[in-house]
């Protein structure tokens, strides 16, 4: 038995999430079909993160267990060819270690947020980012975005569905940037509560159209009340970039 580290890259517009869904298609479910189909092998794919309806990766870190023998590049291969016309990639594919594990392992996972600020619909890249049609303030998003660093209950920016043990979370870094027309929202930590990228930028974005201040923001998060959320962003610009491993 061999296990194997995937490099994942989708589109979550057609899945219900990566997790299997009773009621719908799934990322790991795809993943799991085309393992069946180049293996004969019922075997798990587990993922270094959960990710909700809607929501893509770029390099999402998960593993799987394989009987057969079969060299990493040829198992990346044949995955990607099963995997057709699901809109998924296994970027990269090796052997690691059998009590190495994608979730269990894993010390860091990042998220981008991408808005695309400005007034005109998006053509080319609608489901994949959040237009926001006002002027945004990506340097007052930034300075607000400090607030919420650091050790705190989060449960204002955790969703009503979420199945955490606790709302209190580090948050490491969560920075807003331009790129022209694009406001980047980039969130680090160790891990994340349900809905808590989405609920942070819906918030800066409050800020970044003036509608609300820091003050406001610091207010959200202290409430420590779902109902003192401003705004949540829609899983449209959310991807999931990298997961930090010793």
């Amino acid at each position: 038995m061999t296990r194997f580290r995937l490099t994942v890259e989708f589109d979550g517009g057609p899945f219900m999430g990566w997790q299997r869904q009773a009621h719908g298609p799934s990322v790991q479910q795809a993943i799991e079909e085309a393992v069946f189909a180049v293996t004969g092998e019922g075997s798990a794919v587990y993922a270094a993160g959960r990710t909700d309806a809607g929501v893509h990766a770029t390099a999402m870190a998960a593993h799987v267990d394989v009987a057969k023998d079969i060299a990493p590049f040829r198992l990346m291969e044949a995955l990607n060819a099963k995997l057709k016309p699901h809109p998924i990639a296994i970027l990269a594919c090796e052997a690691v270690p059998a009590d190495w594990h994608a979730r269990f392992s894993c010390l860091g996972r990042a998220y981008l947020y991408r808005i695309v600020n400005r007034r005109a619909p998006l053509a080319l890249e609608a489901g994949r980012a959040w237009r926001i049609a006002r002027p945004l303030d990506e340097a007052a998003m930034h300075d607000a975005a400090q607030i919420l660093v650091g050790l705190h209950d989060f449960t204002t920016f955790r969703s009503a569905h979420c199945q955490s043990d606790s709302p209190v979370k580090t948050l490491d870094r969560l920075s807003v940037r331009r790129e022209g027309e694009a406001v980047l929202v980039e969130a680090a930590a160790r891990s994340f509560l349900h809905h808590q990228v989405r609920s942070m930028v819906g918030c800066l974005a409050l800020v970044g159209q003036g509608q609300w201040s820091p003050a406001d923001l610091k207010a959200a998060l202290d409430a420590r009340d779902r109902a003192a959320l401003g705004l949540n962003a829609p899983p449209d610009g959310l991807y999931f970039v990298n997961a930090v491993y010793p």
